[in-house]
């Protein structure tokens, strides 16, 4: 369980720092969005290192199924767009291919 923090917690502060990119970029605000954007996405680099998986490629992988589930979290509380059954649908396969990844038996 302590992984699964990790990977929620890495996956909240990319997207938020992405976000801040975003507000930049695609919003036209101020450039200092772009500081809390980089300290972010330094803290998610950090917390993903903090998972317990020998490899980093598994631990990306593994990231991945938490990401996109995260994304439409974010989806819906940031931006108040409500996922879709399609959303829903893939972010489920996602998640359950994250779990066999991170749960699967090894030598």
């Amino acid at each position: 369980m302590k992984d699964i923090f990790w990977f929620v917690l890495a996956a909240v502060l990319e997207i938020a720092g992405c976000f801040a990119f975003w507000q930049w970029a695609r919003q036209e605000r101020s450039a200092w969005w772009l500081l809390p954007g980089l300290a972010l996405l330094a803290a998610f680099a950090w917390a993903l290192t903090r998972v317990d998986v020998a490899h980093a490629g598994r631990a990306y992988a593994i990231y991945g199924g938490i990401y996109i589930a995260a994304s439409l979290l974010w989806l819906w509380a940031v931006e108040g767009r409500r996922p879709d059954g399609w959303d829903l649908g893939g972010a489920a396969i996602c998640i359950a291919g994250a779990l066999v990844i991170l749960y699967a038996p090894r030598n």
